[in-house]
């Protein structure tokens, strides 16, 4: 089944006198929302038992969660301590993953630094390698470690890289921001057939039983001639993209992702919305 919900918590959450995520379950349930990312972008601060407290507040209200490992993470850094403590974030965010209860790993894959776009993206495939023999190791390979697209020109992370870094292991699967692609190609998600073409390429790259159940974040994001410059809400109607056509691509070949929102401000509202538009299309 797809499934949608906010990356972390509304305003409206706050709002509406909730405090804790612990409570978000109950939240989600006023949206009529299924799943819900926690983002560990800053670190992973948590205490273990926290993890398992909100673990189990999710169980119990039927919702799944995912989350989004550092910010920190760049597979591409030339220095191997540096790709010491990569692996140490992808690792570490997998471990609360399992306190969590939850299968799906988000994480921004490499920056391109210094070096020529190729060895970058080489690079950052070894050390992926490496770090699928580390989830190996560590018991975790009945998690999801999905490299997402970015949508700053600088990041590695076009669908293509990300497809490529898919075909490693199984234990990988797409994080697709249309969002960052939208960003990243200056406004070149605008139809139905703009979002079929890069479902399809993933298709027939990977096969549609691993991509069937792929990782999206969707939000409309500001841009310039670098990419990414920062997220909006669905009240924007200059940058995009709208959800609308990939919801009929979604349809039409027949994938049922997890979906995100990664709105600023209004991620439970704006997951809604998408959940809304896509069970009104009928093909």
């Amino acid at each position: 089944m797809i499934k949608f919900g906010p990356s972390g918590n509304s305003q409206s959450f706050y709002g509406m006198g909730y405090k804790h995520t612990t409570q978000a379950p109950e939240y989600l349930n006023k949206f009529n929302l299924d799943c819900f990312e926690y983002s560990f972008g800053r670190g992973v601060t948590m205490s273990e038992d926290k993890a398992v407290e909100i673990g189990q507040s999710f169980a119990q209200g039927g919702k799944e969660i995912s989350v989004h490992a550092p910010y920190f993470i760049n597979f591409a850094n030339p220095a191997d301590e540096a790709a010491q403590k990569s692996y140490n974030y992808v690792l570490t965010s997998a471990k609360y993953l399992k306190l969590l209860g939850g299968k799906r790993l988000v994480f921004h894959p490499a920056a391109q630094g210094k070096a020529t776009r190729e060895d970058a993206v080489k690079l950052t495939c070894e050390r992926l390698k490496v770090l699928r023999d580390y989830v190996y190791l560590n018991g975790f390979e009945d998690l999801y470690f999905c490299p997402e697209t970015m949508g700053k020109l600088a990041q590695i992370g076009t669908l293509e890289e990300v497809v490529e870094f898919c075909k490693i292991d199984k234990i990988y699967l797409p994080a697709i921001d249309f969002g960052h692609i939208n960003a990243r190609e200056q406004g070149s998600l605008k139809t139905v057939e703009d979002y079929r073409l890069r479902l399809e390429y993933m298709v027939d790259q990977l096969g549609y039983e691993r991509v069937k159940h792929f990782h999206v974040h969707f939000s409309k994001i500001m841009y310039s001639a670098k990419g990414e410059v920062k997220h909006l809400t669905f009240s924007d109607n200059v940058f995009g993209p709208e959800f609308e056509p990939l919801a009929v691509a979604l349809k039409q070949l027949k994938l049922e992702p997890y979906i995100v929102s990664e709105s600023d401000g209004t991620q439970a509202e704006d997951a809604a919305k998408m959940k809304e538009i896509y069970n009104s299309i009928d093909i």
